[in-house]
């Protein structure tokens, strides 16, 4: 990961947390108190109807970040709080880009979309709406080619990560 001047860098945070009202305010919070800015926050239901997943990417210092996790796992709602950064993980985000497109310019966006495994979701007489998934990498990677052509509107979702083999990613 990246470090800023300031000492900072990004860290992936996944947590298990009870499915009850407030539990994510509770959580950020404790980020808020610390200074620590949330870049992307995926709250999503697990394999038990009691518990959700919680997929966390932060901007700090690491010594803050050591002082969030205790406090998060000392939280009566949150099951266990893992920081993830730098580990091998299963991680992606998803995508929906709409891009400026007369028809002119469509057979070429469209070619330059399948080149880069995107899909098509819309299209209409000047514009074009496409989906892309994978790693942030690849995201920013996408849309960068698809700026030329005039990338008026664009949503993400945040980070969903996962470990791999038979380790609990929370």
């Amino acid at each position: 990961m990246k470090e800023t001047e300031s000492g900072s860098r990004k860290h992936t945070i996944s947590l298990r947390v009870a499915n009850r009202p407030g539990v994510l305010i509770r959580i950020a919070l404790v980020f808020a108190r610390r200074g620590y800015n949330l870049d992307s926050l995926v709250v999503s239901p697990s394999n038990d109807p009691d518990y959700s997943m919680m997929n966390i990417v932060a901007i700090g210092d690491e010594k803050v970040l050591d002082q969030i996790l205790k406090q998060l796992n000392k939280l009566i709602d949150v099951v266990h709080a893992t920081d993830r950064t730098g580990e091998d993980i299963i991680q992606r985000e998803l995508a929906l880009i709409k891009i400026r497109c007369v028809p002119e310019q469509r057979s070429e966006v469209l070619q330059l979309a399948h080149a880069l495994k995107c899909d098509t979701v819309d299209i209409d007489e000047s514009s074009l709406t496409l989906q892309s998934s994978g790693s942030t990498e690849r995201l920013d990677s996408t849309i960068r080619s698809f700026q030329p052509f005039g990338v008026f509107e664009l949503v993400r979702t945040g980070k969903v990560l996962m470990a791999r083999g038979s380790e609990h990613t929370a």
